[in-house]
């Protein structure tokens, strides 16, 4: 199966952004960013469609969001 560019694109994008809550996670000591990061990195490894990569990373950082919001 070809690899495509939206693909590519997605991947990068998500992966990069739970690269950046796994830092963030891993300096503050928060275990919700860093597993969150963690997630968002494997996604691009486990999901081969670019749109619903980006359904599942979507969710991802909602889920992040509603966690450290209500004091996790």
């Amino acid at each position: 199966m070809p690899i495509s560019a939206h693909y590519l694109v997605a991947s990068l994008i998500w992966g990069s952004v739970g690269l950046g809550f796994f830092i963030y996670g891993k300096k503050q000591q928060s275990l919700i960013p860093l597993f969150g990061g963690l997630l968002l990195i494997g996604i691009s490894y486990f999901i081969e469609s670019a749109i619903v990569m980006s359904l599942a990373a979507i969710g991802i950082l909602v889920a992040i969001y509603l966690l450290k919001k209500q004091g996790y």
